[in-house]
């Protein structure tokens, strides 16, 4: 009993002598710590940290000169050295610390040590007498952290490492640079660049291998001394949408414009006009794969919050419709921005600082559904969410590469552009493509077309493209699924092509220029999409995609007659080929029948294994002998 005692009375002796007074601080160290605090209002927080250093030299029990120490790392997001701080200043005088747990936690939580930023923020809430101002900042931070512990639970991403790498000296300055967007073949990103300190202009990379090329202005007219920024590239390089702010033919602050690549570099900027632009604020522009929907943010009224995500569609008469807010699924009471649809068009990052996330702006991703509404909004996790703001995020077409612009500890200057990899269940769907020309078989000429692709499971239209005047397009192949590609035009016979990726998932893309060919006696093209069981000749119902396009031409021509022949390769009986080719070309005649199609305009005949195109020899030539074609008989 006795040694307890005496242990109880050393104990409280060290505890008294443990109990911070500022009042008894040297006078040497106050002054260096008065300095430091004058430095620190005028922003120079690294002066100060200097003197403060001195000051604990003088007085090394100087528990407020730790306290501002570790504010100032805080502020320079110098997260390690500020939690060192201040746990040197807790172990001074723990009770005179206890006020200092919410920014002692924020830092933590900046380190992404969320359990004890919790702990550290309950103690502060075991202050007596708080103000309803600090109440709502600590209970605000509790939520974030309790979200981040329950996240990283439910996620497991322990395994998963953020290493951003810089894009280098040849594209990141001592200027900020920032926005990142790419094209489809992840060779050319186009960012803004914050040029002599106010100007926003327009810079292009390209990457040759491994390296990015020394960034250059972009050609053309579209850079001016205004205000250019928060851009967007199509898929195919060909247009580039983006904020002009206080331009003269402004209807807002903020407008979205269109520029057009030619072959002297960017035309003039277009308005958008005020069906996309109004007397507020818009911003931030995404275009689908297609560039048929445009993604933005505005801050008009009508909204859920500050700022919301809306989308306008391309009318074929090239205008765009009245935008849509996109809902409150995706918009809150806050603010939403950085629109983000990838090439896969299926997937959508968004920046928001309404939906649960870490504190301030978080990414989110939201997907569309089998009905094309969009589901809830995904917070994409730490590291790449934190305690800060977070910007726009771009990813390449495989799905994994993103880029975006931070003030890491290694950039040039200020904001620089970076690469990392995305956590694999955040990902995008990896999209391939296919582009080239589509042109006249008799003339060469190229022509302006139509190309389609649709999910043939679902016969879903996922994308309706128009080719440029010359005939040059390109269209986008998320992997998963098989497609169905057809190209048309008026007078022609359509071209079909089918892209099998629900199974394998190849890593090359797809250049095919397509002659189409006019619609005139004896012309004739292959139905890639037509599809029958093996030995079989019922058709599969994913073979309506192709019988529909058929139906569509006959009813744009009624004074064609055509005729489907069937063809299969060498393997088996002669005759048995004969008449299983004759009863599949019978099946489509059956089919368009039911549709309506007058039978004086419909015959069909079987080749067998007669007419081959390709040799029999290999499983690929035996692939494309086995075929269902379309034959013009003759135009009336």
């Amino acid at each position: 009993m006795k040694n307890l005692s005496f242990l109880l009375l050393l104990f409280c002796v060290q505890f008294a002598r443990a109990q911070y007074d500022p009042e008894k601080v040297s006078k040497k160290a106050a002054t260096l710590y008065s300095k430091a605090l004058d430095l620190a209002r005028d922003e120079k927080f690294k002066e100060g940290i200097d003197l403060l250093k001195q000051a604990v030299i003088v007085d090394k029990n100087y528990e407020d000169a730790y306290l501002s120490m570790a504010g100032m790392y805080g502020e320079l997001k110098d997260y390690q050295n500020a939690i060192d701080n201040y746990e040197k200043a807790k172990s001074i005088d723990s009770n005179y610390f206890k006020e200092y747990s919410l920014p002692y936690s924020i830092n933590l939580a900046g380190k992404g040590q969320f359990e004890k930023a919790l702990a550290a923020v309950d103690d502060f809430l075991t202050v007596s007498n708080l103000n309803e101002t600090s109440l709502k900042a600590a209970n605000y931070r509790r939520k974030c952290y309790s979200f981040a512990i329950e996240y990283a639970k439910s996620k497991n991403t322990s395994d998963y490492k953020f290493e951003p790498q810089n894009l280098g000296d040849s594209v990141n300055t001592k200027d900020s640079e920032y926005y990142p967007t790419i094209t489809i073949d992840g060779t050319k990103v186009v960012f803004t660049r914050r040029v002599n300190g106010n100007n926003e202009d327009f810079f292009e990379t390209d990457k040759a291998g491994e390296q990015w090329a020394k960034a250059k202005s972009l050609l053309g007219n579209i850079n001016t001394n205004m205000n250019e920024g928060a851009q967007n590239i199509s898929q195919d390089g060909q247009w580039l949408i983006f904020t002009g702010c206080n331009f003269p033919e402004g209807f807002g602050s903020c407008d979205l414009y269109i520029s057009f690549l030619e072959p002297g570099g960017w035309s003039t900027p277009e308005n958008l006009g005020e069906g996309i632009n109004t007397e507020f604020w818009e911003s931030a522009p995404s275009l689908s794969p297609d560039k048929r929907d445009l993604y933005f943010a505005s801050n008009r009224p009508g909204g859920y919050g500050g700022s919301d995500l809306y989308v306008s569609h391309r009318l074929k008469n090239g205008r765009w419709s009245e935008p849509q807010n996109m809902g409150s699924t995706i918009n809150t009471a806050g603010d939403e921005g950085a629109p983000f649809i990838h090439a896969d068009n299926q997937s959508l990052y968004f920046t928001s600082n309404g939906h649960q996330g870490y504190g301030g702006s978080d990414l989110f991703v939201t997907r569309k559904g089998a009905d094309d509404k969009w589901l809830t909004p995904e917070n994409l996790g730490y590291p790449i969410n934190t305690i800060e703001n977070e910007g726009s995020l771009v990813i390449a077409a495989d799905g994994k590469t993103a880029y975006y612009s931070s003030d890491r500890a290694d950039s040039r200057g200020e904001l620089d552009l970076y690469t990392f990899e995305l956590r694999n269940d955040i990902r995008p769907a990896k999209t391939l493509w296919v582009k080239g020309k589509v042109f006249d078989k008799k003339t060469m000429k190229g022509l302006p077309s139509s190309v389609m692709l649709t999910d043939l499971s679902s016969k879903k239209l996922l994308s309706n493209v128009q080719t440029d005047e010359t005939g040059n397009y390109l269209v986008t192949l998320p992997i998963g699924k098989d497609y169905a590609f057809n190209v048309n035009r008026k007078g022609y016979l359509f071209f079909s092509e089918n892209f099998s990726l629900d199974q394998k998932q190849p890593d090359s893309t797809y250049n095919i220029d397509i002659p189409l060919q006019p619609i005139e006696a004896n012309a004739t093209t292959v139905l890639k999409n037509v599809f029958f069981d093996v030995n079989k000749y019922d058709l599969k119902p994913k073979s309506q995609v192709e019988l529909d396009e058929i139906i569509q031409l006959l009813k744009e021509n009624p004074t064609v007659t055509i005729q489907i022949t069937g063809h299969t390769d060498n393997v088996g009986k002669a005759a048995d080929n004969l008449l299983l080719s004759e009863n599949r070309a019978k099946a489509v005649i059956v089919y368009l029948r039911s549709k309506g199609i007058d039978i004086k305009r419909l015959s069909f005949k079987g080749w067998g294994d007669t007419k081959p195109i390709a040799d029999n020899k290999t499983e690929e030539g035996r692939a494309r002998n086995r075929r269902t074609e379309l034959q013009v008989i003759s135009i009336q």
